[in-house]
């Protein structure tokens, strides 16, 4: 189910908020910032998305259908093959892709999936067919981010031959006002689709 116009707004300010630490990141990090097109490390391993990143992505993909129907496809095959090639593995409900929430299931998550490249990335060109749309975790990895509790991670591409001042002289926090978590918690409750799921099950079906 696409984004309603309402969440599309509320989302869209939640993605300039990161746009602008971005931007900053950036600027700090100037020749260190490795992240270009072609790169796709971050696009190999699974990794959980939220609801409000599921209906963002959906919502490019039917943007996608209408511009390049061929291109979607593929998109949409890739998908498929993933979740037909991780289903016997998923540590959650295999049928709706919503990933389970106990301690086993997460312990299973750690070593699930990967060197699993995302539907999204296409082979040939290695960029994102679905950018605009990319769930948050795409946005905030590479540039150094500063967490909740002070703690600084980047891609390990970037900041070559930086000391760990300089890293984190170049952090930024990407939503400081808790924005995400908030539209995602409401999303949740006025919608009742409730729980993460992965960018394959996401992209395959519109059953999450």
């Amino acid at each position: 189910m696409p984004l309603p116009i309402a969440w599309k707004a509320a989302d869209q300010t939640l993605l300039q908020i990161i746009d602008s630490a971005n931007a900053e990141a950036a600027r700090k990090s100037g020749a260190w910032l490795a992240c270009r097109p072609g790169c796709s490390q971050c696009c190999l391993g699974v990794f959980p998305i939220s609801q409000l990143d599921v209906r963002r992505l959906q919502a490019g993909l039917e943007e996608l259908k209408q511009q390049d129907p061929a291109r979607a496809a593929r998109v949409v095959a890739r998908a498929q093959d993933a979740v037909d090639r991780l289903r016997g593995d998923f540590p959650g409900d295999a049928a709706t892709g919503l990933l389970g929430e106990s301690e086993a299931d997460e312990a299973r998550f750690d070593d699930f999936a990967n060197d699993e490249p995302c539907p999204a990335l296409d082979p040939g060109t290695q960029t994102c067919d679905l950018y605009a749309a990319r769930p948050v975790a795409c946005r905030v990895f590479g540039p150094a981010v500063r967490g909740s509790d002070g703690a600084v991670g980047a891609c390990d591409l970037c900041y070559q031959g930086a000391s760990d001042a300089e890293i984190a002289a170049c952090a930024v926090e990407m939503d400081p006002g808790g924005t995400e978590g908030a539209l995602t918690e409401t999303l949740e409750a006025k919608t009742g689709a409730q729980g993460s799921t992965i960018v394959a099950w996401c992209l395959a079906s519109t059953t999450v």
